[in-house]
């Protein structure tokens, strides 16, 4: 994800999650950590493109993610996925990229919080290992939703997609 990257995000992101949505200033405060030497960010985006090509700016973003790195914990920031391309596998392949990066990052463990309503995201999320470890009452405003805290040990080893196809 670059800054360009963060109107279309924003669009997404306000239509996946209204009441919660996350605004601009905190993009771009993320984006400040995701480059260079000290770099303990990783955003990425998922684009889809028409069946003409590549070319510069013809392509549609249908997903985003990013990943939080401190000392040998990595936390999963957020994940989204145009609702035309659930059942795709996009979540897969970008918690996949997540998981490298924290593998990158040389972390230990990755938590991550979801919604206790989302059972979506809660099943994908268990398909790659993680586990629920506890709850956060109230963690997403303004509707007051509780979260479940989900821990994978070892993203290292995780079952991520790439190993789930091959195996």
């Amino acid at each position: 994800m670059r800054w360009w990257d963060i109107e279309p995000v924003l669009e997404l992101e306000h239509e996946l999650f209204p009441e919660d949505a996350w605004s601009a200033g905190m993009f771009w405060s993320e984006l400040a950590h995701a480059r260079g030497p000290h770099a303990t960010r990783r955003y990425v985006v998922a684009e889809q493109f028409p069946d003409s090509g590549r070319a510069a700016g013809s392509g549609r973003l249908v997903g985003y993610a990013g990943l939080a790195a401190a000392g040998d914990l990595a936390d999963v920031q957020t994940i989204a996925a145009a609702r035309d391309q659930w059942g795709t596998g996009l979540g897969a392949r970008l918690l996949t990229d997540l998981l490298r990066a924290a593998t990158a990052f040389e972390c230990a463990e990755v938590l991550l919080e979801v919604r206790v309503d989302n059972t979506r995201a809660q099943k994908l999320y268990e398909r790659f290992g993680f586990e629920p470890i506890g709850f956060r009452r109230g963690y997403y405003q303004p509707g007051n939703v509780d979260a479940l805290v989900m821990r994978l040990t070892d993203p290292a080893q995780a079952r991520t997609e790439s190993s789930e196809s091959n195996g």
